[in-house]
């Protein structure tokens, strides 16, 4: 539905639920006045009854999906509603047949040797016409089969005989239509009437009318045919059977896609009926392809059928539908498929004139291929000349064949009967990559790049003595992505649009007029990233508009307190000051999976605002169209104003990170494997198995060609080949490196890194596998993931070592690759013959017919400052893609999600990695440190919490004899996650007011992560646990009031929770606490005890009364004092009242 592209597939899909709902409550009226028919057996009537029950729930599920089909949930309806077919042919069939199947059978001798079953829901007549089984009163044609054992498996896929057939299955009393279905222009042959004999049916039917056709079959190509031999490949020829003759195609050895160009005629055909009916509906012809052995009885490979096109004596043989086009047909071998085949069929009346009016059989007969008529000249696809080079780069990972390593190998390649073969590996073991790289063949190709055969790729193995043994091949099916194009010369096809360079063209700097013709300014202000808004840093009107991107951090907040002004602001700003020495590489992947999350999140908001949308758009009809596109415009502005409204001074406190970019997926995935020259195809070998368990696709892998094609038109246009620097021995393949083995320092981040020394192209797969280690035992395989590192290191995405957002020469964001963006932007310059770069004053460089401005100053570690283009040569190589002809994306600083796979559980991801590569050259200056991504480690610090007083705890115990109210009240404190830790003070016995006084000290060691904010704490699960988990909790501290019981259990009074972060300050008196301070949080100064290091005040105790409202049950008067370990080592106190620092007791 989707796929015929017809407007509106939605409706079409409403419109069919509709039916089905409609259709369900009919089956369910109908069958429910059926129900209590006295004949029904009691099968009958539960099944009847679970067929109501089936279509009811249908009819109404197909009622709510309908009013849930949209443009964008279309896809996913539609796999519901398939669900809903697979039902209805389910229930369809019956579990226990009323009547009967047909069965014919051949017999020879009195032998059964073939049969056919003909299930009899098929040809059962019924007077309404959407009822009647399918092939009731039709000519069928019937293929007989092996019976018992010998028809399974491939063995019963041959067809022993094919028959014409006429059934009719009906009612006594409708016999009279039985013979309704038959082609007409017959007399009945009927028996005379016996004694009591009915003269139903007639013995025999004598056509008086039937026409003589010839039947021509153009058997063109077929392409990835089946497997049949060991060697991977195929003896193909194809036998053509048309009611009751057949014809064979030569047999072309040694192939998957062979090219037979052969006609087949078929003379004097005899067919029976009217000649509209045979124009409307001719018997179909069935094709079947065979592998030839030399030993034995041919092997089938698969069949295929196709109904000709028909020319009666009286129509002319001319366009629109003769001569007959080329078509494919798909091949079947059981149930699964195996191949194309490349003909057409067309079926000639032969008139009273005979044979001599049929449009002649043009083209001789090809001696040298015996009495073989090819395929006429307006049939035949045009052909035209087309060179194919061939870029032979290396062979990887090849198998051994017949036990014995392959040493010498070589690689054929052919296409339509040329070819070329590639230059021998001398020794496969010490260098598998070709010493010439480039070579190429003419072609006779069609026009019609949908009829181009196949190109094979086969490698041979050279043996002693001159033998040659195969060891695998690949057919490359399509040729289409291969094709060059010359650029068309009219279009420019680089003059980009603005809307092409992502929004980063600015035209306003500067009056446009004064530039040189052609260029293009990418202006290259920071873009405001997604939820920070630094760069909107506004300054007093006097000073200058734009704020470009080099001002520094320091200077920013200089300006952000000039903005905020002094008063209690200022310290919180000083608070937020982002401290270099706490961020680290993590800060940046977080800052980065945040970024991610909120792109996704935006993608979703997004995604649910075209929806709702069109739920308007359906609502209103199209009418209010206008309006709700007013109505979805309009929250867009508030929320704008809402971003540039309070919300800032929020925002900017939040610091700037560096980022990198987080992939979901692998990196091959969004760079299409990396293929953009060199691609890699597998070489298979081997039979194909034909039930599940036999040889999968993956085993019949025996190595891996490296290389890539180029087919285009012949002569080329001239101004490719007078290029500068046109090499003519690589052909269309200019620029590409030497394939010499080269040694590379490999570094492997597995959020963790190490480092490998290799050698391409010897050893270019990288393999992480990931397992679980046993302390007895070997270690078992969770799941192994595979890189082409080869690929990457060659690939013009330049995937060696991603591309940083920012240039930085010290910190956690330093530059990790050797050379620097200048010289990197330089090569790619050289190797693409672009014109540059060349550097401005003012921070502006040209590449091409482009200009990028940017910062040109750099700060070293010891704040000096400094010119440098880096942020300039950077700029470029980020936006590298819109750089006309030889520009593409290149591979940012990123982290990739790789799938683990494990080799005994293929298809199932058994979890994932997160990890990056980076790649040098030995023979270039070596890369600086690697990036140090070790695990954060926590810092150990000690919290004493000193709680003073005491105030307004609610009083919960009446005294037994005065009945005054009063309580025994103590405070019990924690850290969150630490519970069993916890500590109470002493009990301030007979409290009549609520006032306590208890000069208590807690102390709390604790590990902190600075950079999370979180607790780290490790405990065994349980007692049977070998190792520790390791925990992250916020830090929040929580004090408790309770009323101490002597008999019964303590009474909890009231509690409040502290986050370590960001908690509201105490108040100064008991007087001025309030409950405002746990409920307005927003409104309040906040203060973080790792900044402020010392914190006293009065905070409030709450909890919830019996209407489930928050109500103050007391007030605290606390001290917080945070240390580092060694500090407090230093400076030790005391538990409760206890030495050292002892508090007085009150």
């Amino acid at each position: 539905m989707i796929k015929t592209e017809k407007p509106h597939p939605e409706r079409r899909l409403r419109g069919v639920l509709e039916e089905l709902s409609s259709g369900c409550l009919r089956f369910v009226t109908l069958a429910d006045k059926d129900q209590h028919h006295s004949s029904r057996t009691r099968l009958d009537r539960e099944r009847l009854k679970s067929c109501m029950r089936e279509l009811e729930n249908m009819g109404q599920q197909a009622t709510t999906l309908r009013s849930q089909v949209k443009k964008n949930t279309m896809k996913d309806k539609l796999k519901l509603v398939q669900n809903f077919l697979q039902k209805l042919r389910f229930l369809a069939d019956e579990p226990q047949h009323t009547i009967p199947d047909i069965f014919i059978w051949m017999m020879s001798n009195n032998k059964r040797i073939a049969y056919a079953r003909v299930p009899s829901k098929d040809i059962l007549y019924s007077i309404v016409d959407e009822e009647m089984g399918k092939d009731c009163a039709k000519v069928k044609t019937v293929f007989l089969k092996l019976p018992g054992k010998r028809g399974f498996g491939p063995a019963g896929w041959t067809v022993q005989a094919k028959m014409e057939i006429y059934l009719w299955l009906g009612l006594n009393k409708q016999r009279k239509d039985f013979l309704s279905g038959l082609p007409c222009g017959f007399e009945e042959k009927k028996i005379a009437r016996g004694q009591n004999l009915p003269s139903f049916p007639p013995i025999s039917l004598l056509y008086t009318k039937k026409q003589v056709f010839q039947l021509r079959a153009h058997m063109y190509q077929a392409r990835s045919l089946f497997a049949a031999d060991s060697s991977g490949l195929s003896d193909p020829f194809a036998r053509v059977f048309f009611t009751s003759q057949s014809q064979c195609t030569e047999v072309l050895n040694e192939t998957l896609c062979p090219t037979w160009d052969q006609l087949l005629v078929f003379n004097n055909v005899e067919l029976y009926g009217e000649a509209h009916e045979m124009r409307d509906d001719p018997p179909i012809i069935v094709i079947e392809i065979y592998d030839q052995d030399t030993v034995g009885k041919a092997d089938f490979m698969g069949r295929t059928f196709a109904k000709p096109v028909v020319k009666m004596s009286d129509e002319q043989y001319c366009p629109p539908r003769f001569p007959p086009q080329l078509e494919y047909y798909q091949i079947y071998r059981g149930n699964s498929t195996a191949g194309d085949l490349l003909a057409a069929f067309e079926l000639l009346q032969i008139g009273p004139g005979g044979k001599s009016d049929l449009p002649p059989i043009d083209g001789p007969t090809d001696m040298d291929r015996g009495p073989i008529l090819p395929v006429p000249l307006g049939i035949r696809p045009v052909l035209s000349k087309y060179r194919v080079e061939i870029l032979f780069w290396g062979l990887r990972d090849l198998k051994r064949v017949n036990l014995a390593q392959v040493d010498r190998p070589r690689v054929d390649i052919e296409c339509a009967g040329k070819g070329v073969q590639s230059a021998l590996i001398q020794n496969y073991k010490k260098n598998p990559n070709f010493s010439t790289l480039v070579k190429w063949f003419e072609v006779d190709l069609p026009e019609n790049e949908l009829l181009h055969p196949p190109l094979n790729i086969r490698v041979v193995d050279c043996r002693a003595f001159g033998r040659y043994t195969l060891v695998g091949s690949h057919a490359v099916s399509s040729l289409r992505k291969f094709i060059y194009r010359p650029p068309d010369k009219k279009a420019q096809h680089w003059n980009m649009t603005a809307k092409h360079l992502k929004g980063y063209l600015a035209m306003a700097n500067g009056a446009p007029r004064s530039r040189p013709t052609g260029e293009i300014v990418v202006n290259m202000e920071p873009e405001v990233p997604i939820k920070k808004m630094e760069t909107m840093v506004k300054l007093e009107a006097n000073s200058e508009a734009v704020v470009k991107v080099d001002v520094s951090e320091e200077e920013k907040e200089k300006k952000k307190k000039k903005k905020k002004g002094g008063g209690g602001g200022g310290e919180e700003v000083e608070e937020e000051e982002p401290d270099e020495s706490m961020l680290d590489w993590w800060s940046k992947y977080f800052a980065s999976i945040e970024t991610m999350k909120e792109q996704l999140r935006q993608q979703e908001a997004a995604a649910a605002e075209a929806e709702e949308k069109e739920e308007m758009e359906i609502a209103e009809g199209f009418k209010g169209q206008a309006k709700s596109k007013e109505k979805s415009k309009a929250p867009k502005d508030d929320k704008k104003k809402k971003q540039q409204g309070p919300e800032l001074p929020e925002k900017k406190n939040k610091q700037k990170i560096d980022e990198l970019k987080v992939f979901n997926k692998e990196l091959e995935a969004e760079f299409d494997n990396f293929e953009d020259w060199l691609h890699t195809f597998n070489l298979l070998r081997g039979k194909i198995g034909d039930n599940d368990d036999n040889a999968t696709e993956e085993e019949r892998i025996v190595g891996r060609f490296k290389g890539s094609l180029c087919v285009y038109k012949v002569p080329l246009p001239d101004d490719i080949t007078k290029e500068a620097g046109y090499d003519p021995t690589f052909g269309m393949f200019q620029g590409i490196p030497s394939n010499d083995p080269i040694n590379v320092l490999v570094r492997v981040y597995i959020v963790r890194s190490f480092d490998i020394e290799a050698t391409f192209p010897m050893e270019s797969m990288l393999t992480v596998a990931v397992y679980d280690w046993d302390l007895v035992g070997t270690d078992d395989l969770i799941g192994e993931t595979k890189i082409d590192l080869e690929n990457r290191y060659y690939s013009k995405h330049r995937a060696t070592c991603g591309v940083s957002q920012t240039y930085s020469i010290h910190g956690y964001n330093v530059w990790r690759d050797p050379m620097k963006p200048s010289q990197i932007l330089s090569k790619l310059c050289k190797e693409g013959k672009v014109d540059g770069p060349h550097f401005g004053p003012g921070g502006r460089v040209k590449v091409a017919n482009r200009v990028f401005t940017g910062p040109t100053e750099i700060e070293d570690e010891n704040g000096q400052k400094k010119q440098t283009d880096e942020h300039l040569a950077l700029t470029v190589l980020r936006h590298w893609e819109d750089i006309p002809r030889a520009g593409c994306k290149l591979v940012p600083e990123h982290v990739e999600t790789r799938p683990l796979l494990n080799p005994d559980k293929p298809g199932i991801e058994q979890g994932r990695l997160e990890m990056w590569v980076d790649m040098f050259p030995m023979d270039m200056p070596a890369p600086g440190p690697a990036t140090d991504i070790s695990p954060r480690k926590p810092k150990k610090y000690e919290l004493r919490v000193i709680v003073w007083n005491t105030d307004e705890v609610i009083l919960e115990d009446d005294d037994y004899f005065t009945g005054e109210k009063s309580s025994d009240i103590f405070v019990r404190g924690w850290l969150k996650g630490q519970q069993e830790d916890k500590q109470d003070t002493d009990v301030h016995y007979h409290s009549l007011t609520g006032e306590g006084n208890f000069n208590w000290r807690y102390i709390f060691p604790f590990d902190y992560l600075t950079a999370e904010e979180k607790i780290v704490i490790s405990k065994k699960e349980s007692m049977f646990s070998w190792d520790e988990t390791e925990y992250k909790i916020p830090a929040r501290l929580t004090l408790q009031v309770w009323d101490a019981d002597h008999f019964s259990a303590d009474d909890f009074l009231g509690a409040i929770e502290l986050d370590l972060n960001r908690f509201p300050r105490g108040a100064k008196t008991s007087k001025q606490c309030s409950l405002e301070m746990v409920t307005n949080e927003a409104e309040l100064p906040m203060v973080s005890i790792f900044k402020q290091k010392r914190v006293k005040g009065w905070w409030p105790f709450v909890a919830r009364d019996e209407n489930d409202e928050l109500e103050v049950t007391g007030k605290v008067e606390a001290e917080l004092h945070l240390l580092t370990a060694e500090e407090a080592e230093k400076s030790p106190a005391g538990l409760a009242r206890n030495e050292p620092d002892p508090l007085e007791k009150p």
